[in-house]
């Protein structure tokens, strides 16, 4: 749990980066992540800088966002000015009680403490509501993604981080803490999703990874000079920009 905090309270002091450089979500994945939400009021839960929200805003649902760390907060008002930003966390969820159709967690949910999570999510939630976490991962089924796994360590690629890992640890996964009292089986889908980078902005996004964000200052540029030889030396991401093979991974389940 201990661990788990620090590496889920790291991101505030690359706020500005994650806004620049993490990858927004490929919008089928939030289209079929509301599906059966029984209306159209949407909470994105650890939104950070609102990578997830803007997708969400783009398809014309009702969003709200929640977020514990001010620098993203932050980030988040000056990106979406027109989106209602609250201050809070997935175990104290600053709403009225069935007050959202649909929560959302884009690369979030893993960090929430479920136990007491799961219940405060079922609180919100309206009857029939959906609960949704939402990955993006690294399509290691390329072969030079496989080879920037392996060199980048666990680090700056870690568990759910690539396609591979994702399904296995998903893998008829029940969301922890969302027990059949307040959730159904949950659904699995992916989506196809990429985004354009250089190798200086590849590493740019990794080096907003919690792992590598908490790691010690030589330890951290060294594991990214590294990352920076391999993806400067390889034809696919050595001559300007190329497309990040990615995919958006959805967990989804429906309050009973």
């Amino acid at each position: 749990m201990d661990e788990r905090r620090l590496l889920g309270s790291s991101f505030g002091s690359a706020a500005a980066a994650y806004a620049e450089h993490r990858p927004d979500y490929a919008r089928a994945a939030a289209r079929w992540a509301v599906e059966f939400a029984p209306g159209p009021r949407v909470l994105d839960l650890g939104a950070g800088t609102g990578k997830l929200t803007a997708t969400l805003v783009a398809l014309g649902v009702d969003v709200v966002a929640v977020e514990p760390d001010p620098a993203m907060v932050a980030e988040l008002r000056h990106a979406l000015p027109g989106v209602r930003a609250l201050a809070g966390s997935a175990e104290e969820i600053p709403l009225p009680d069935a007050s959202v159709d649909a929560v959302l967690a884009g690369n979030a949910l893993h960090w929430f403490d479920m136990a007491v999570a799961g219940p405060e999510i079922a609180r919100v939630l309206a009857p029939g509501g959906v609960l949704a976490g939402l990955w993006n991962v690294l399509d290691d089924r390329v072969d030079w993604v496989a080879e920037l796994e392996r060199i980048s360590g666990s680090a700056a690629i870690g568990p759910r981080d690539t396609l591979r890992e994702w399904r296995a640890a998903t893998a008829d996964l029940h969301l922890p803490g969302s027990g059949p009292a307040r959730f159904g089986s949950p659904e699995q889908a992916e989506f196809p999703h990429g985004q354009r980078r250089t190798a200086d902005s590849l590493v740019a996004t990794l080096a907003t990874r919690a792992g590598v964000l908490v790691m010690p200052a030589g330890d951290r540029e060294a594991l990214l000079g590294g990352v920076r030889a391999f993806l400067a030396g390889r034809p696919e991401t050595g001559r300007g920009e190329f497309t990040l093979p990615m995919l958006t991974g959805v967990l989804r389940a429906r309050r009973r």
